[in-house]
Parts: structure tokens; C-alpha cells; sequence
């Protein structure tokens, strides 16, 4: 993600090169790599939001936690015995994990791997003990009972699951986490373009084949101003720094 966002903080701020990315993770990365060759805020233009993808509480269908509260009961009965799995050190996976240690105050054992396809076979054999991950990929499991859902990381409940609460209705408040999608122009591109381009982006979110598309994917379509946008990128930036700073880990 670095190299990409390198190039496209370098190109010409003319209008015709964009970068779609995160927001929470760029967020992560302005902490974890201090020695990278951007500062997300200053070289990028905020152009539009697309919407946010849910991170659910995935445990395996075996487990004996059938809510969040049990979970974390159980937790606080064996510190270090359970399990959170993650698809990288230092990702907004982990950090979502470890936000939810914090936030519930139980210690749990992080268990990184390459990516969620390799962590689904131990977590859906239950040799993990819990995940909180981007839902998409956990969809077609839930739906064969491979494993379950608990709660949604995001402020409202999915419109994918509706019947699955928040972290806060579960009993964990301040686990606020999601895979963001917006666009971005590098720093200088003029007013106008960015004007132009934020209205297109909110007119073809509006367009119901894609809607439908996207929400059959766990994305809720949120458009936004490239001022919500940066605002947004700002809070970001403040929250997991602190997740990071409580966790005492390390930028690369």
C-alpha cells in the first residue's frame, strides 16, 4: 500500500490520477512507518467517500461464547488462554483486535498470519478462538454454519446482518472499526477538479445496481465532502494512535 500511495502522492495534481484507499489504514500506517517517503494529510487531496465495509466478531461455531459478554467473561477467567487472530502485525485487523483488549480490559493472544484466507481453516476448526475481521470474507462460512457472528465493530448495524448488535450494544463500547474506502487527489489539484470529481463519485453511488452490489458485499455506501473526509482521516489518525500507544507496539 505504501509504494502505491508513494507514486500518487508524486503524480501531477491534474486530476486524472487518483488513489482509492483506506482511510482507518492510511491512519495506521501515518504511526507504524515513521520513515515513509508521504505524510498522508499534507500530500493527498481529500475527493470523496465511498462507504465502509464491516468488521465483525467471528468465532468459530463450536465455541462456547454465544455473545460478546460471555466471550469476554470467559476471557477475564483465563487471561492469555484465548485467541484473536488477525491478517498481519501492525494492520488495521490487529489494531481492531487489540482496541477490543483494551476496551473490554482482558488479555487475549494475538495470533498474526498472511491474510484472512489463511487464517479461516484454524479459526473455522476452532483452533483459534476469535476474529475480528472484514465480513465479506466470512459471509458464505456464517451462511453454512462454519462459524458465527457475535457483533459489528462499525456505529450502525449492517445492513448485510441487521440482527447482529453493535460492539456497543453488545457490551463493548469504543470498538469502532472498519474497512473505509475513499478517494483522494494529490495535494494541489485544483478546487474545481476536486468539485467535479466529488459530485460524479456521489452521483454513481447513487446508482441502485451498484448499491446492491456493494451492500451484498458488507459495504455501506456513505458519501461524503472531501471536508468530512479530512476530518475523518484526522479523528483516524488520533484514535489509533492511541490503540497503538496502549498496545506498546513498535513502527517499523
Amino acid at each position: 500500500m505504501t509504494i502505491g500511495t508513494d507514486l500518487a502522492a508524486k503524480s501531477a495534481p491534474d486530476g486524472y490520477t487518483l488513489l482509492s484507499g483506506p482511510i482507518g489504514s492510511q491512519a495506521i500506517v501515518h504511526h507504524m512507518y515513521p520513515k515513509r517517503t508521504f505524510d498522508f494529510a499534507r500530500d493527498f487531496a481529500p475527493v470523496a467517500r465511498i462507504g465502509y465495509g464491516t468488521i465483525a466478531f467471528i468465532v468459530p461455531s463450536g465455541s462456547p461464547a454465544k455473545s460478546v459478554k460471555e466471550f469476554v467473561a470467559m476471557a477475564k477467567a483465563s487471561p492469555g488462554k484465548y485467541t484473536f487472530a488477525s491478517s498481519g502485525t501492525g494492520a488495521l485487523i490487529h489494531l481492531t483486535g487489540e482496541m477490543f483488549k483494551q476496551a473490554a480490559g482482558i488479555d487475549l493472544t494475538h495470533v498474526p498470519y498472511k491474510g484472512t484466507t489463511q487464517l479461516l481453516p484454524d479459526l473455522i476448526d476452532g483452533r483459534l478462538d476469535m476474529a475480528l475481521d472484514s465480513l465479506p470474507a466470512y459471509l458464505p462460512h456464517l451462511k453454512a454454519g462454519r462459524v458465527r457472528a457475535l457483533a459489528v465493530a462499525s456505529r450502525e448495524r449492517s445492513r448485510v446482518m441487521p440482527e447482529l448488535p453493535t460492539m456497543a450494544e453488545a457490551g463493548v463500547p469504543g470498538v469502532i472499526s472498519a474497512t473505509d474506502y475513499a478517494l483522494y487527489a494529490p495535494a494541489g489539484t485544483p478546487r474545481e477538479i476536486i468539485a467535479l470529481l466529488n459530485r460524479e463519485v456521489n452521483t454513481v453511488l447513487e446508482m441502485p445496481d451498484l448499491r446492491d452490489k456493494l451492500t451484498a458485499q458488507g459495504i455501506e455506501i456513505v458519501p461524503g465532502t472531501p471536508e468530512s473526509v479530512h476530518a475523518e482521516l484526522l479523528d483516524e489518525i488520533a484514535k489509533w494512535g492511541r490503540v497503538i500507544a496502549a498496545a506498546k507496539l513498535k513502527p517499523e
